[in-house]
């Protein structure tokens, strides 16, 4: 019998999963008998090459010209995948392009629209016209200030068509770290929205905007996006203005590995960083793992709940790689009450949901019941990330829908925009756990001796490489930040910075990052934007801030801050506090608590000392964390004992 929170796949499921169906094809094709999805992965990274063409293959890809070889070099970083061919990511978004179902459900807490295929096509035609009559060519720069919108995702869909990279920043971003990210692409032109309709009020962005557009000096044109139906500048272009330029839909073929897109890092040690994906890379593992993984199909209705900044927007743009109906959603999550996505859920009959777990665990601790409030029944399978969900998660999934449908956890990142580790409808699922290491992905544990385990907590690496790795990092002519990102602890060797444990079923436990990224709700920030708000207050001599992850699934994120002489931490301090990081970085990073400490022990080099502290708040000793000779003020490290939390 099936523990609470897990989930064993029935005889029809596997039958009809889109996995068995590639197994059959790589029978039939003569490229090997595998009797489970074990075999199969083992098989794929044992011959990565073999494994990317059958990918290539099985679902057809539509090259302008073919590649020369699958993988002329496997050295990491710089592999080179399927050299020679030429595509592009907007061929393979509307292949599937049909009237039996729409393109996209575009929903807010205003009400939902229904895109058709031949709609998306239209306005993203239209914006691609638009671009090649500004003179906009392939490795230009087209940004946007949305939400999650369609228009975004035209906006997308027309810079991909024209050859040119896309860029994102949601809203709710302070200019500051809007500019910070889109600054340094030197982009050509923004698509921006005037503003967005979240928790009940209508959030006006023109003034942020007009401050974002005189900070980026760069650009040619500016499109506006009406979310709230504002009269726009007279310098800037109405999005119905771009529309009257019906053309049919013209596609630029480019380069595997041209950029279709650049995401950025959180921003842990200063600017963050730009990553760079390919158009190919980006295709094909999009494909592998919403098709194989997900067993997401043409027709069923795929929502995440994301924004546009967070890496799972562009997975969950993906879904058209596979004909599916994307939901977009823009609003709050937890308005007018928390189960209110469910509500969404329910009412766009999703087949397919997904979102962070610290959004799951809010629900948990209200034992919400969304599946007795809302009819669910469309629903067949939940996704989780962002943050480890712990196993009662799993169970109160299962319990507030009201039936035992799988709950398919996945780990990766921005830096491969997708999950090394995931869902298979193949195989069953363990509460708490992520049921499988993704196919093509060479995942291991690995311990400070560079040995791998099984069975106990380790370093994840990749050994092998994977074509949605990074083509580049912007800025980065050398490489030297793109190898000291990931190649430093582990020459040769991708190091991702997460703590996780592979068992002897081969399913894995993710135990949470190992470095100092804040991750809240799934959306990830670097300390460096938090310091960069409140060292401004006169009040506030130094600080530091952590995020600490909890045995029960929460995430507890502490500021701890050095007051001036003559400061006092009362209650209006606390409030300007909260709002310079409001203002400043992220509404959604707003520490948990504010403490008062001594001082800020720091390196001999400066730099603060997060993982060791963050080790401190839980549970380790000082002296096992961090040497006192490395230390500036190693006498302030008991201080932080005494916050610890196990």
């Amino acid at each position: 019998m099936t523990e609470p929170g897990g989930w064993t796949p029935d005889e029809n499921t596997v039958k009809h999963a889109n996995l068995t169906r590639f197994m059959a094809w790589l029978s039939e094709t003569g490229r090997g008998d595998f009797a489970d999805y074990q075999q199969l992965w083992q098989k794929s990274i044992d011959d990565i090459a073999w494994f990317w063409d059958a990918v290539w293959r099985y679902f057809d890809i539509r090259a302008s010209t073919p590649a020369d070889t699958v993988l002329a070099s496997r050295e990491m970083p710089g592999a080179q995948w399927f050299p020679g061919a030429t595509l592009n990511y907007a061929v393979e978004a509307f292949r599937h392009e049909t009237d039996r179902h729409p393109a996209l459900v575009v929903a807010g807490e205003d009400g939902a629209t229904e895109w058709s295929w031949s709609r998306l096509r239209s306005e993203t035609a239209a914006f691609a016209n638009y671009l090649r009559r500004l003179g906009v060519k392939p490795g230009d720069r087209v940004v946007g200030y949305l939400p999650n919108v369609g228009e975004a995702v035209a906006a997308f869909l027309g810079a991909a068509a024209v050859g040119a990279t896309w860029a994102v920043c949601n809203p709710d971003l302070a200019v500051d770290g809007v500019v910070a990210r889109l600054g340094q692409l030197e982009p050509t032109v923004l698509v921006a929205s005037d503003g967005t309709v979240y928790a009940g009020k209508r959030h006006d962005r023109s003034k942020e905007l007009a401050e974002i557009r005189a900070k980026l000096p760069t650009l040619k044109a500016t499109v506006l996006v009406p979310r709230l139906g504002t009269q726009p500048p007279d310098d800037v272009v109405p999005w119905s203005t771009v529309l009257e330029l019906d053309a049919p839909l013209e596609i630029t073929p480019v380069p595997f590995d041209h950029p279709l897109w650049v995401l950025f890092s959180s921003g842990t040690t200063g600017t963050p960083k730009g990553i760079v994906h390919g158009h190919g890379g980006v295709v094909l593992e999009h494909l592998k793992y919403l098709s194989l993984h997900a067993d997401l199909n043409p027709g069923e209705r795929f929502m995440w709940f994301s924004t546009t900044s967070w890496m799972m927007w562009n997975l969950l743009v993906s879904g058209l790689l596979v004909g599916a109906t994307v939901v977009c959603y823009d609003g709050s999550p937890t308005y007018p009450k928390t189960d209110s996505l469910w509500k969404i859920v329910a009412d766009n009959k999703v087949n397919l949901f997904g979102a962070g777990a610290g959004y799951f665990l809010g629900c948990a601790k209200e034992q919400s019941k969304p599946g007795a409030n809302y009819p669910l029944d469309a629903l067949r399978c939940v996704g989780s990330t962002g943050s480890p969900l712990p196993a009662a998660g799993f169970r109160w999934i299962q319990e507030g829908v009201g039936r035992q449908l799988p709950v398919m956890s996945m780990s990766g990142g921005t830096d491969v925009v997708t999950a090394f580790i995931g869902g298979c409808p193949l195989v069953p699922i363990v509460a708490g756990e992520l049921n499988v290491i993704c196919l093509g992905a060479d995942v291991q544990a690995w311990t400070d001796e560079n040995t791998p385990v099984v069975g106990e907590a380790g370093e994840l690496v990749l050994t092998q490489p994977m074509p949605s790795m990074p083509v580049f990092f912007w800025n980065d002519p050398d490489g030297s930040r793109y190898r000291k990102a990931y190649f430093d602890k582990y020459p040769g060797v991708w190091c991702h910075g997460d703590w996780i444990t592979i068992t002897e079923r081969n399913s894995v436990v993710v135990h949470g990052r190992s470095d100092a990224t804040l991750n809240r709700m799934g959306v990830r920030m670097g300390s460096a934007e938090i310091y960069n708000s409140v060292e401004t207050l006169p009040e506030i001599k130094d600080c530091l801030v952590v995020g600490v992850e909890q045995e029960d699934g929460g995430y507890w994120m502490p500021l701890f801050v050095h007051l001036a002489d003559d400061a006092k931490l009362d209650d209006a301090l606390r409030d300007k506090i909260v709002t310079a990081i409001r203002n400043g970085a992220s509404p959604r990073h707003v520490p948990d608590d504010i403490i008062d400490v001594p001082g800020i022990p720091r390196t001999m080099t400066g730099k603060r000392l997060e993982i060791p502290i963050k080790r401190i708040l839980l549970g380790a000793k000082p002296e096992d964390v961090v040497s006192r000779s490395a230390v500036d003020q190693p006498d302030l490290l008991p201080v932080f004992t005494e916050h610890a939390r196990t």
